[in-house]
């Protein structure tokens, strides 16, 4: 009773988050194996238990307090109003979540104050609280309607304005429809539980899965990066480089120079190998790291 009540109980998402958590998950050793149904999944790290769940039900799990963490979109934690811990952020499946309307509704580019026919304005969604707060925020004299699905062919016969999320945008403009605000930014994200984090062996499991699945993502923004430098250049070279802590530098045989090593960023890259140059850098190595950990 005791082991039980010391589990870890992960939720994992179904749907379109799914692959990229597995993914992720998998590169940090922790390659999931099936139950007897896909929805019980075992978790090759010791004290946790998981179930697969769709991430609205996910955030209203951890609220209550049935799941100890979970991934989940923040679009969802905002929807809800819920005052989850915000333990991580995958930074996968990148949407905004907006508002969009016919481009022959709009006036300059906005939604008019009021329409010819005197009506209110019809928005409508799959977000309800976040569309009603857009609403109010706005001073839109409008009224919403709850969409279950496919919310960009509402407009414009039955919808004015939609409040929907979008990744590229793509879809909104294959339906003839122009963003005019936005109202957040989601992505995958991992939350606790307010209790999660109370009982000592269950939290100190919970930062260790947020350590190797950190890992994962640090590698994933950097790379490792070797050169060689003589030895009147390293100063002036080491000004520029990028290190997370301090670079690696070794001496070279002969006392011709020194290697150094450090794990770059990988945003900026095409700006770095340049001036690295510039400054005496040679026999430059760029590798990719499978996991980091600071």
């Amino acid at each position: 009773m005791r082991e039980k009540e010391e589990m870890v109980r992960l939720a994992l998402p179904k749907g379109r988050m799914q692959d990229g958590v597995i993914k992720l998950l998998s590169q940090a050793g922790l390659e999931l194996k099936a139950g007897e149904r896909d929805y019980r999944p075992r978790l090759p790290l010791e004290g946790f238990d998981v179930k697969m769940l769709k991430p609205q039900n996910i955030v209203e799990m951890l609220d209550v307090g049935s799941r100890d963490i979970g991934f989940a979109g923040a679009d969802w934690v905002a929807e809800l109003n819920l005052q989850l811990v915000p333990l991580m952020d995958t930074a996968l499946d990148p949407v905004r979540i907006v508002a969009a309307a016919p481009q022959e509704l709009l006036v300059d580019g906005k939604l008019p104050d009021s329409l010819p026919d005197g009506r209110k304005l019809l928005v409508a969604g799959e977000y309800e609280n976040l569309a009603r707060r857009w609403i109010a925020a706005r001073k839109l004299d409008a009224c919403f309607v709850r969409t279950y699905g496919a919310t960009e062919v509402f407009p414009p016969e039955d919808a004015d304005c939609i409040i929907d999320n979008t990744a590229s945008g793509a879809t909104l403009k294959a339906n003839d429809l122009v963003i005019v605000d936005e109202l957040m930014r989601s992505s995958t994200r991992l939350y606790a539980s307010r209790q999660a984090m109370d009982n000592p062996l269950r939290r100190n499991r919970i930062e260790l899965f947020i350590m190797l699945c950190q890992s994962v993502l640090s590698a994933r923004s950097r790379v490792m990066l070797e050169l060689n430098v003589e030895a009147g250049k390293l100063d002036a070279l080491l000004a520029i480089l990028p290190a997370m802590k301090e670079p690696t530098v070794s001496p070279l045989r002969g006392d011709s120079g020194y290697a150094v090593k450090i794990a770059a960023p990988r945003a900026g890259l095409s700006q770095l190998i340049p001036a690295i140059l510039e400054r005496g850098g040679s026999a430059i190595v760029i590798t990719e790291p499978s996991r980091i950990i600071a």
